[in-house]
């Protein structure tokens, strides 16, 4: 276990930046991970669901490699002797970060071979090698490898007149040793094509034969799966006909796949970033996959060719990329899934004339999932087709390959209002989906702009301007979280509908600031990054610290996905020092050490990882009892508050603010069954309740509760 022992610090003198006060960002998002692979090897969860979990630790890893440790091992090359706020070196932190993978590795060949595998057996999900298959399937598998697989594959043979081969990014290969009767030994790879399911399921006519477990029943609804190399592995002999298959090994690599856009240089931004996503294939590689029964001479060949170093091999004792197990969730199994929900709209907004009406009315807060998205789509639509529409403008990050909120605004223009839209087009993993749709967008007539030199547009904003009876309105969507429908049924996110007439103001300005010119670096009520946000919340900080100091009532408590920026951290240590009760709900990385005498007593981190992704952000400072309140689209990072246009957005509804306050803050502070708690040392504890009857699970809550919107234990204070 990667431990890092509790700093002993007396208040008095209390160097703030000492680099012991500080956590890894990388070792810390490595624990988040952890998080996410104990709710793959909780016995508790629907199998299904636990087979999910395990392919989101995956996921997660490939990007972790291609992003972070591929900046690590760049710092490195590079001679980098700047240290983050920890303290670690680069080299230091590649040792370490290598440390606790495997350790988490080993927890995964348990959860998988030992648990997970055994389980989906007895539940009739089962993944057979080949030599467990019957002979008539093994012959229906050679047909469709020839008429399906066959086509799709070129085996490249790497010799003296044969250069070692590219291997693209994630994909599955096969290194492959063959006999020729006259060359004699001869190495191969074959790709293994990422445009097939991984798992192909059996044929049910013909079960195989059980010889791991005899008695086991085999029904006609049974899902029995093969894996995809296994067929390709297993008829080689069409790929290499003349020559004897001696052996096949899998492997896999990582590449750096973090785009380097150098946008002085670039005279078209769109045309640079989609000539950066095909580079991505040919970045260095940063990690490599093996099947541990791989021989020292095979495993040679590929690390002296891939040009990598001992530590970049990981060797495992089961399939690389088991990411690939989302598909098991395709399967019909109700029972083994997570109870389906009904999410809901709330009734001033689904019981309306137009949305409009209902926002002229008073403000909106949806909750998704637990409220539908279907009022965000609704607002653009209506907006689209409204003869009092004049103007529609509008950010996006992350759309998703079918966006209604695009093809809307495209109905728009058709309709004739004047259309803007920020696209941001360097959404990591997403520019491609985002360069079409921009695409689409511009042949449509809409003035489409690519962002600020410089940053990248985060913020959340769409703005409608309308002609009302009594004059120009500006009608506004704010929210946390992206225009996306798919991801809003996964993610917790929240959405508000304004007319204020300041806010509106504000996103006004924020707008002409992003298309046009402007110097502009403060507003009325938002705060906006990268100029004002940081000072903004640290101003605010120091207002508790003050209050406390005066009235001993501070109070202040924040939910993110990510705490790593230093100065913030810093003022949340001073405020701790001088009293201040602080209660953080974060997520993922967090670089503040809670439970620390003298420094951060009086700060406790959790966090929640459960059935939906936390990713909702919400500030609250008590302020002596005039509550404020902010909701939107940053972590405290330096990368969200210096390089990224961000925005943070007042609650002011008296309502709305108790509804926050009580029944959702509240209600995550007081989980303790899907959250973890930070210590000192920079490891979690799971939290669990006395008894039963004490469990609580905060999403749990939501799903049944929040839908009434009846505020709970309302005039008690949060703390």
């Amino acid at each position: 276990m990667t431990h890092i022992p509790t700093p002993d610090i007396q208040q008095s003198d209390v160097d703030l930046y000492d680099p012991k006060l500080y956590l890894n960002r990388e070792l810390s998002w490595l624990e988040f991970n952890d998080r996410v692979l104990e709710e793959a090897e909780d016995q508790r969860q629907p199998l299904l669901e636990r087979a999910k979990f395990l392919a989101i630790f995956f996921s997660n890893l490939d990007e972790f490699f291609m992003v972070r440790i591929s900046g690590l091992r760049e710092q490195v090359t590079s001679g980098v002797v700047e240290s983050p706020p920890d303290g670690m070196a680069p080299s230091d932190q590649l040792n370490a970060v290598r440390q606790k993978l495997l350790e988490q590795l080993t927890r995964v060949t348990r959860c998988w071979k030992k648990d997970l595998f055994d389980k989906l057996y007895e539940a009739n999900i089962r993944l057979f090698t080949y030599d467990q298959l019957s002979p008539a399937q093994r012959d229906t598998l050679r047909q469709y490898f020839s008429q399906e697989i066959f086509p799709a594959l070129t085996p490249l043979a790497f010799d003296p007149s044969h250069p070692f081969p590219h291997i693209s990014n994630l994909t599955l290969n096969l290194a492959v040793v063959a006999r020729d009767p006259e060359r004699g030994e001869c190495f191969a790879r074959v790709k293994v094509p990422n445009n097939f399911p991984r798992l192909i399921r059996l044929p049910q006519d013909d079960p195989p034969r059980e010889s791991k477990k005899p008695d086991a029943p085999v029904t006609s609804g049974a899902y029995h799966f093969v894996w995809l190399e296994d067929i390709i592995r297993a008829n080689l002999d069409l790929l290499f006909p003349g020559l004897t298959i001696q052996a096949s090994y899998l492997f896999r690599i990582t590449r750096d796949a973090d785009l380097a856009i150098e946008e002085d240089e670039a005279a078209d931004l769109l045309s640079t970033i989609e000539e950066q996503v095909d580079l991505r294939h040919f970045g260095s590689v940063v990690r490599m996959e093996l099947d541990q029964q791989t021989p020292e001479p095979i495993r040679n060949i590929l690390v002296r060719n891939l040009k990598l170093a001992p530590y970049q091999v990981f060797t495992y004792d089961f399939p690389p990329g088991l990411s690939s197990l989302m598909e098991l969730l395709q399967i019909d199994r109700p029972e083994l899934k997570f109870t389906p929900y009904l999410n809901s709209i709330p009734e001033r907004l689904a019981n309306r004339d137009t949305i409009f009406s209902a926002i002229r009315q008073e403000d909106h807060l949806l909750f998704h999932p637990y409220d539908n998205f279907l009022p965000v789509v609704d607002f653009v639509r209506e907006a689209a087709n409204d003869p009092h529409v004049l103007a529609i403008k509008q950010t996006l990050y992350r759309v998703g390959a079918n966006s209604s909120i695009v093809e809307a605004l495209m109905e728009a223009r058709e309709n004739g209002k004047q259309v803007a839209v920020l696209f941001e087009l360097q959404a990591r993993f997403d520019e491609e989906n985002n360069i079409e749709w921009a695409r689409k967008l511009e042949d449509e007539g809409v003035h489409v702009v690519y962002g600020v030199r410089g940053l990248k547009t985060h913020a959340k904003l769409c703005m409608i301007v309308r002609k009302d009876h009594d004059g120009l309105r500006r009608y506004l969507h704010l929210g946390t979280g992206n225009y996306n429908p798919i991801t809003s049924r996964i993610y917790t996110d929240f959405s508000f509908f304004t007319c204020d007439d300041a806010i509106g103001t504000d996103v006004s300005d924020l707008f002409n600031a992003l298309t046009g010119y402007s110097r502009k670096e403060t507003y009325k009520k938002l705060l906006v990054a990268p100029h004002a946000m940081r000072k903004e919340i640290l101003r605010r900080i120091e207002r508790e610290i003050d209050r406390h100091r005066q009235h001993d009532d501070g109070y202040l408590a924040f939910k993110m996905n990510a705490l790593v920026d230093q100065a913030c951290i810093h003022a949340l240590y001073r405020a701790s020092q001088a009293g201040v009760k602080i209660d953080l709900v974060v997520r993922g990385v967090c670089g503040l050490r809670p439970g620390i005498p003298g420094v951060s007593d009086t700060i406790t981190v959790t966090s929640i990882i459960g059935r939906f992704l936390e990713h909702s952000r919400l500030y609250y400072f008590r302020n002596g009892g005039h509550d404020e309140l902010f909701l939107g689209s940053a972590d405290l990072m330096a990368r969200n508050l210096d390089g990224r246009v961000e925005v943070l957005f007042p609650i002011e509804s008296q309502s709305l603010k108790d509804l926050l306050i009580q029944n959702v803050l509240r209600i995550h502070i007081r989980d303790n069954t899907k959250a973890r708690q930070l210590t000192a040392t920079g490891h979690y504890t799971r939290l669990s309740p006395k008894t039963e009857d004490e469990a609580f699970n905060s999403q749990e809550w939501f799903l049944t509760h929040w839908k009434d919107r009846t505020i709970v234990n309302e005039g008690k204070t949060l703390s």
